[in-house]
């Protein structure tokens, strides 16, 4: 027995003897990198279900399931043979203009089939807002290296060295001023921690909201005119490509299409439902980045921030952010908040500046959307009330504080 032993053989058996520890964690980095993202987000779960306090590993998989939205809209895009930023038309549209390699033999794609791939993001970003809601430790870090995320754009089960998070990232945002180098790739490391933790919610609803507005409404004949300038195979009754000159890719068939796209903006409501949502999600965008902020302005270290204090640096180059940034960015969460709660209304270019449109009844009483009409003023008549209105001064205040490049920034800020 074990107590008849020498008291040395004891400790020796005691050190020689392996320890019994938890296994480590799964790391949602390593998914990332390899590209694993469905492997990743089942491991994670299976892990967080027996550990429920890991907050590091519950924001690891949040942040994995943002990027795995990003990747089913990649697959859907490439299955369609989307062309992405190659044409004026595809280039004004917000998420249907990632750019995805070209795919040589793509399905064709209906109008149904763009409504489904929105749904879908719309789905998958609930799911990681869900996750991220959950995570309440305010020391939670998850360092990543952000120029090695993979993803499997062409859905074949591989990654290829074009199919990274960054390349993407940097053509829908050009100002992010993020180089294509193999040091980057190798080097580029952003430690996110808690204040991002709620500016990845508030991506979430920013974009849900850009897919709710879409699927608010019924574009099926705009689609059907000018689906070619987005798809390389739509299945539209609209004349086919080989019926055009030069197959139609030239400057003036693409004007053509624009004026057509004008003529066609016109859009029955399909699903009104959507428009309380789209209030819903941009309220929690305001929300959410007052928090981000609150948190951020805490920080006292300064370890490779992806949005900083003034007194940390970003991992961006050449970017500063300063307190009068963040005090103009409050500025602008209290204007937009006020104008979608409809304390204040937006002004018309033709009308009284006594009266303006109460923005939060166009989209919790939504009517037919008709541009040319919005511009003209006569379908702004139903939404229209007098009170205190949205000021440009506020506006260009804002943008000369942000040096001209407010846009660039609130798409970095949420």
């Amino acid at each position: 027995m074990v107590r008849h032993l020498p008291p040395l053989v004891v400790a020796l058996g005691c050190l020689l003897t392996p320890t019994l520890r938890a296994a480590d964690p799964p790391q949602a980095e390593d998914f990332l990198i390899a590209g694993k993202l469905a492997e990743g987000e089942r491991e994670l779960n299976n892990y967080l279900r027996s550990h429920p306090t890991d907050d590091g590993a519950r924001f690891g998989l949040g942040a994995l399931q943002f990027v795995r939205s990003v990747e089913h809209l990649a697959q859907s895009l490439y299955q369609f043979g989307a062309l992405g930023g190659e044409t004026n038309l595809a280039r004004q549209l917000p998420l249907l203009r990632l750019p995805v390699p070209e795919n040589p033999k793509p399905d064709k794609v209906r109008y149904a089939d763009v409504r489904r791939m929105l749904q879908n993001m719309v789905d998958d970003l609930a799911r990681s807002e869900a996750t991220l809601a959950k995570v309440q430790d305010q020391r939670v870090k998850l360092p990543l290296h952000f120029g090695q995320i993979r993803l499997d754009i062409d859905g074949n089960g591989k990654t290829e060295d074009h199919e990274v998070l960054w390349k993407l990232y940097a053509q829908i945002n050009r100002g992010a001023r993020l180089e294509e180098t193999k040091a980057f790739a190798q080097d580029f490391v952003i430690v996110f921690d808690y204040g991002d933790v709620y500016w990845l919610r508030g991506y979430c609803h920013l974009l849900s909201a850009m897919c709710e507005t879409a699927l608010l409404y019924d574009e099926q004949p705009l689609f059907d005119a000018v689906a070619h300038q987005i798809f390389a195979n739509p299945d539209t009754p609209q004349f086919p490509p080989a019926l055009l000159r030069n197959g139609g890719d030239n400057f003036e068939n693409q004007i053509a299409d624009v004026i057509a796209a004008i003529h066609l903006a016109r859009f029955p409501v399909k699903e009104p439902q959507r428009g309380a949502a789209v209030v819903e999600h941009f309220e929690q965008v305001v929300a959410l980045s007052r928090k981000s902020w609150l948190a951020i302005g805490a920080e006292t270290d300064n370890d490779h921030e992806w949005i900083p204090n003034p007194q940390q640096t970003s991992v961006i180059p050449g970017v500063r952010v300063t307190q009068e940034m963040i005090d103009g960015w409050h500025e602008f969460l209290e204007e937009f908040e006020a104008i979608l709660q409809g304390r204040k209304l937006l002004q018309h270019w033709r009308l009284s500046p006594k009266y303006g449109i109460n923005m939060r009844r166009v989209f919790l009483e939504p009517r037919e959307f008709d541009l040319v009409m919005w511009a003209h003023g006569a379908a702004a008549m139903p939404y229209l009330e007098e009170g205190e209105c949205s000021q440009p001064e506020t506006w260009n205040r804002l943008n000369r504080i942000f040096r001209g490049e407010f846009i660039g920034f609130a798409i970095w800020f949420n």
